[in-house]
Order: structure tokens, then C-alpha cells, then sequence
């Protein structure tokens, strides 16, 4: 379905996919508790307004892990501060084809994941990247930031923002050269196990 041209749904669907974008970019750049809620609120308020043009994001294996969490941090806004973001260069002797990570104990995942208005627990815990008891969910919010981009374009929305233009380019440049638009989010080790390396780093930042 096209996005209705002209009016206040349309205007109301661009605005909410700049601030999306606009939130993703602070995420990817310079990531802190702040950056990420407000990342999750805009999602959030992006596909309420994509519902008003009847599409929505619920295809998005990453959309329905990041809903939950979401949810779970709008009401126990405190939660928030039990994430450890990490920029990758601080975590070696890592690998990953990102430049954060986002993790998250599986305690908080399964908590997000049975609040009463999930219909799908194991949909919830299967969009993360686990090691162990530790997600990274830094590969979903790169993953959905692409479905978001893919489904507003496909029913014709047109947001403006220099943060869309900037996605939009990369999109391109992926596209021209032939590279895969998501990531894996995987992460090597050659020295040890990556569960226990991702284990002991989630527990350094907590108490540092």
C-alpha cells in the first residue's frame, strides 16, 4: 500500500521515520543508555504511525525483540541501566562486524519477552545474538534500522532528514557494489571462548 500523499498521516510518517533515523545515527555513533531508549521510542512511535497507512514492522524478526525491550524499559525505565554498551575497539581480543556492542543479560530478554502483551516469548528471545546468558543486540537495531528503510520506501514515504539521506547513500553504495544490506552481528575470538569473554566484559562494566 502507498503511503497517502499529502495530508497529516503522510506528514506525521516522515517526521516519525526522520526521528528514527536521526536516533539510529546517534546509536551507531556515539551510543549511550540515552541514544538506545530513545532509539527503542522512536521505533516504537515510527510503526504506530506506519498502522495508520495499515503496514507495520511485525514482519521484523529484530522489530519484535526491540518492541519487547522497549516495553519493558517504558515501564521500569530503571532496567535501562543494566545494558553495557561497549564500543568494540574497548573489547579485545574481539571481532564483529559492528562498531558497538549492546548486551543485554538473557534475565532481562526473558522478563521482556513474557510481559502480557507478547504473543510470541520465543520470537522475542530468537531475535538477539546469544552467547551464553549475554545478547548483543546491536545486530537487530542495525537489521531493523534496514527493514524500516525497505518498508518505507516500498509504500512511498518520503523523509528529508540528513541522518535518512545518509542511510539512503549507504543503501546505495551496498546495493552498486553488491554487498549484503544486514548484518550478521557474529563475533570471533581466537584466544578463548566468546561466551566467557562476553561474560566476564558484561560483568567488568557493571561494577566499574
Amino acid at each position: 500500500m502507498k503511503a497517502p500523499e499529502g495530508g497529516h498521516e503522510a506528514a506525521s510518517l516522515d517526521a516519525a521515520a526522520d526521528r528514527f533515523f536521526r536516533f539510529y545515527n546517534a546509536q551507531c555513533i556515539s551510543p549511550d543508555e540515552d541514544t538506545l531508549f530513545q532509539f527503542l521510542n522512536a521505533l516504537h512511535s515510527l510503526n504506530d504511525r506506519m498502522r495508520a497507512v495499515s503496514v507495520n514492522l511485525f514482519e521484523s524478526p529484530s522489530f519484535v525483540g526491540l518492541k519487547a525491550l522497549r516495553n519493558l524499559f517504558h515501564h521500569h525505565t530503571e532496567l535501562i541501566h543494566s545494558v553495557r554498551i561497549i564500543p568494540a575497539h574497548k573489547a579485545p581480543p574481539l571481532t564483529t562486524d559492528l562498531l558497538v556492542l549492546c548486551l543485554v543479560d538473557r534475565s532481562l530478554v526473558e522478563r521482556a519477552a513474557n510481559l502480557p502483551r507478547e504473543r510470541d516469548p520465543e520470537a522475542v528471545m530468537n531475535a538477539f545474538k546469544w552467547y551464553g546468558t549475554i545478547a548483543n543486540i546491536q545486530p537487530a537495531i542495525f537489521n531493523v534500522a534496514v527493514d524500516v528503510f525497505e518498508q518505507i520506501n516500498e509504500i512511498g514515504a518520503t523523509p528529508s532528514s540528513d541522518a535518512y539521506r545518509d542511510f539512503e547513500a549507504s543503501y546505495e553504495y551496498e546495493e552498486e557494489e553488491g554487498h549484503a544490506h544486514r548484518v550478521t552481528g557474529d563475533i570471533w575470538c581466537h584466544a578463548s571462548s566468546v561466551d566467557e569473554v562476553l561474560r566476564v566484559l558484561f560483568h567488568q562494566q557493571r561494577t566499574a
